[in-house]
């Protein structure tokens, strides 16, 4: 190996590490504030990535109807749950309206210009829109009636709801894989290696997104309320923080992050309905190097995990996710040995 080589395989590692740092953040970011280890976060990373597949093609994405699906399960369940409380059909009705009121017009915005072929701007962002107001759902659905959980109970949860997006991600987009076109196709020679488009505006929107968060969580209202959540939920909530706006906030965060993920990883690789569980993974194997705690060592890990795994797949490319996975077996060890052992209630 010389120098030019081994300098394509670190741009390499850390374009995707710029990814896995994302996805990271987010596991990162969730559970901290809702003691949840939540697998499916590369599901959203898929599902963004076959909606603007989908657009491109000018066909409504089978997400928009998954959308609507969910939200009426959501709107339902919120209806329910304020009738019990208040037993009045007025306030049933006007919470059941503001969970549909979001996802149905995101879903009617994606009907109308679906067959219009807009600019891949535009498709864009009406993608990440689309699985972005998936978040709130999923934790409305699955998650908030048990907020009191133990975090096992609640890993649990997130293997059931991987398996059914996973599912579902095959019904509406089948088992075709789709690779979409690069944002930029851009050139820029850098010694011996050639920074494309796609790799700049991937470092850019990463780092732009690293830096928002950074200035939400410490400069606005919400994001402070956000921490307090993470740091005491029962203090949190005895000063007025809702609990259940919290965690649908976190997830509308995370599928955000997800979304944005599957645009940018969406021009280097083929995607499929369930490629986002590896690429998930990646992201847990960074946020597990940070103790599922610090966003900095987040950041750090996901770079390293995405160094190793481009010099890994040159080595031995067969036993590259190998690889990348055995790196959380030292990293666990050490944790083990030199943390304290309490139980998972706390």
């Amino acid at each position: 190996m010389d120098f030019s080589i081994a300098s394509i395989l670190l741009l390499d590692g850390v374009t995707n590490g710029a990814i896995y740092a994302l996805l990271g953040l987010a596991t990162v970011l969730v559970f901290t504030v809702t003691r949840i280890i939540f697998i499916p976060q590369g599901e959203f990373v898929a599902y963004g990535a076959l909606t603007l597949a989908m657009l491109q093609t000018g066909k409504i994405p089978g997400t928009v109807w998954l959308l609507v699906i969910l939200a009426g399960v959501a709107a339902l369940m919120e209806g329910l749950a304020r009738w019990r409380l208040n037993q009045q059909l007025a306030s049933a009705l006007m919470a059941m309206a503001k969970t549909l009121a979001f996802p149905l017009a995101i879903a009617g915005v994606a009907v109308w210009a679906a067959p219009q072929q807009f600019p891949m701007g535009v498709q864009a962002l009406l993608s990440v829109a689309i699985v972005t107001a998936f978040g709130p759902l999923v934790y409305r659905v699955a998650y908030q009636s048990l907020e009191s959980a133990t975090p096992l109970v609640l890993l649990i949860v997130s293997v059931g709801v991987h398996f059914a997006m996973t599912g579902l991600g095959l019904l509406f987009f089948g088992a075709e894989g789709f690779r979409n076109p690069s944002f930029w196709d851009a050139r820029f020679p850098l010694g011996p290696v050639t920074l494309s488009g796609q790799m700049v505006i991937t470092f850019v929107v990463s780092l732009a997104l690293i830096v928002m968060l950074w200035l939400y969580f410490e400069r606005s209202l919400r994001g402070k309320a956000l921490r307090a959540t993470a740091v005491n939920r029962t203090g949190a909530r005895l000063m007025g923080i809702s609990s259940h706006s919290a965690g649908q906030l976190t997830f509308f965060l995370a599928a955000l992050i997800g979304a944005l993920s599957g645009l940018l990883i969406g021009p280097s690789t083929t995607v499929f309905y369930d490629s986002g569980f590896l690429i998930g993974l990646k992201g847990f194997v960074a946020a597990v190097m940070a103790g599922l705690a610090s966003y900095p060592g987040a950041l750090v890990g996901a770079l390293f995990v995405g160094t190793v795994e481009s010099f890994g797949a040159f080595w031995a490319s067969a036993f590259k996710e190998v690889i990348v996975f055995t790196l959380i077996l030292p990293v666990l060890l050490v944790r083990s040995l030199r943390g304290g052992h309490s139980d998972e209630e706390h």
